[in-house]
C-alpha cells in the first residue's frame, strides 16, 4: 500500500482504505518489576504481621478467654490483612507480584511442611523465636499459609486475565 494520498488505484480495482494506525503499546517492564518486587518483599512482611498479631490474640485468649486484653494483636492482625490486600492490588499492575509472593511465601512453605514437618518446625523455632514461631506453625498446620498463597496466586491471575480481556475489546 502506498502512503501517497493522491494515488489512484488501477482501473477495475476498488480503492482499499488505509488501516488505522495502531497505538504503540508501552513497555510492561516497569509495572512487572514494581509488582514483582512488591510481591516478593511485601508478602512476608504482611504474613508475619498477620501471623504475629494472631499469635498475640491466641495467647491472650488462652489465658483469659478474652481478646480485649491485647489491642496490639488486633491492630497487627488488621494491619497485616491490609498489607496482604496491598499485595493483591499489585495484581492491577502485573500479576507477577501476587503470583510470586503467594508461591514463594505461601504454597512452597506449606508443601515443605507437608513433606518434612519436623525439620520445618525446628527451623521455624530456631529462626523465628517463640511468638512468630507458634503462629507460623499454627498457620502451617491449619493450612492457612497455603490457602493465603493460593489466594494471592488467584489475585495475580485475575489481574492478568482481566487486563488481557480489556485489551481485546
Amino acid at each position: 500500500m502506498t502512503t501517497d494520498p493522491y494515488a489512484v488505484p488501477p482501473h477495475g480495482q476498488q480503492a482499499t482504505p488505509e488501516p488505522y494506525l495502531q497505538p504503540r503499546q508501552s513497555s510492561r517492564a516497569v509495572p512487572r518489576v514494581i509488582s514483582g518486587l512488591g510481591g516478593v518483599l511485601l508478602t512476608p512482611v504482611a504474613l508475619s504481621v498477620t501471623i504475629y498479631g494472631g499469635s498475640l490474640l491466641q495467647r491472650g485468649f488462652s489465658r483469659s478467654l478474652s481478646i480485649s486484653d491485647d489491642p496490639l494483636g488486633i491492630v497487627l492482625l488488621f494491619l497485616g490483612g491490609l498489607l496482604l490486600l496491598g499485595v493483591a492490588f499489585l495484581g492491577a499492575l502485573s500479576g507477577l507480584g501476587p503470583v510470586v509472593g503467594g508461591l514463594l511465601w505461601g504454597v512452597l512453605p506449606g508443601v515443605a511442611f507437608l513433606l518434612s514437618p519436623r525439620d520445618v518446625m525446628s527451623l521455624i523455632y530456631d529462626a523465628g523465636g517463640s511468638g512468630l514461631g507458634v503462629g507460623l506453625v499454627t498457620w502451617l498446620v491449619m493450612g492457612a499459609l497455603v490457602g493465603s498463597g493460593f489466594l494471592l496466586i488467584g489475585a495475580g491471575l485475575v489481574g492478568t486475565l482481566s487486563r488481557r480481556r480489556s485489551n481485546r475489546v
